[in-house]
């Protein structure tokens, strides 16, 4: 198949690789140069995207994130992108657009927990960003759309949390936290293709909730450095499962995070 990236950052690349091991074609956009000899790559803006030189496609990755966290910012990348989008794919015999969004259009924040049944509302401007989004592939794509959440992304680097752990002294609630290993995100929007009939969406997580003090508190006993005060019992945050990627039967390789992270202190 020949498969499209919209969007070729850390995670595209890693599901790239893979796809092209399977011997599949790859083409590639994104804002800036790319050297990679497997694939071949296009600089173009995504609001005014030109696919008229490119052969046929037949499956494609959209994986855009915008350069700042702001309302403006998420509204011209997620939103504003998706009629130019949609418009120059309509020329191409697509078979499926697999679109990544995030675990933020859960609004839940007093610990509850929520997979792939529980119901969008989302607490702020950026997550209702987010939901418009989906929506909007939804309705240009309703057979070929699938939505990718992942929970929070970790494997790259271990920068933040040290930070976090040298600078924080007390913490004011448990705050439930989630993440998914970068390489296990990789390898499920890869695995997508074999599946035969694949969900409207899915949630991309380890299953493994983590109140955020105990993981600073972590990172604070491996550094040496004083451990935080938690505050109160208050609770914040949400707890989430992704009960349809389990379905798959897809294998995660990355279950133990503080394992993970243990191997980047070592390496960092």
């Amino acid at each position: 198949m020949h498969i499209l990236f919209i969007g070729y950052g850390k995670t595209s690349q890693r599901v790239a690789k893979q796809l092209f091991e399977q011997g599949h074609q790859i083409t590639t956009i994104s804002r800036s140069p790319k050297t990679y000899e497997f694939a071949t790559h296009l600089i173009q803006d995504v609001h005014q995207l030109d696919l008229t030189h490119v052969p046929a496609i037949d499956w494609v990755y959209v994986l855009l994130s915008p350069s700042q966290s702001t309302i403006e910012a998420y509204q011209q990348t997620y939103v504003d992108s998706v009629v130019p989008i949609a418009k120059v794919l309509k020329n191409h015999p697509v078979k499926k657009v697999v679109v990544v969004s995030s675990t933020r259009v859960y609004g839940e924040n007093a610990g509850e927990r929520v997979d792939d049944d529980s119901i969008m509302q989302p607490s702020d401007e950026q997550g209702r960003l987010l939901l418009k989004m989906e929506q909007l592939y939804q309705q240009a794509f309703p057979k070929q759309c699938i939505i990718i959440r992942p929970t929070g992304i970790y494997g790259t680097s271990v920068a933040r949390m040290i930070k976090l752990a040298e600078t924080t002294q007390s913490y004011p609630q448990i705050h439930w936290s989630n993440r998914i290993h970068i390489d296990d995100l990789a390898r499920f929007l890869a695995q997508l293709i074999h599946v035969e009939h694949p969900e409207k969406s899915y949630i991309v997580s380890n299953n493994q909730p983590i109140p955020l003090h105990e993981t600073i508190q972590w990172f604070q006993r491996q550094l040496n450095l004083p451990e935080l005060v938690l505050e109160s019992e208050e609770v914040s945050g949400k707890r989430i499962y992704a009960k349809r990627m389990v379905e798959t039967r897809f294998e995660l390789e990355h279950k133990d995070c503080f394992g993970d992270y243990l191997n980047m202190l070592e390496n960092n």
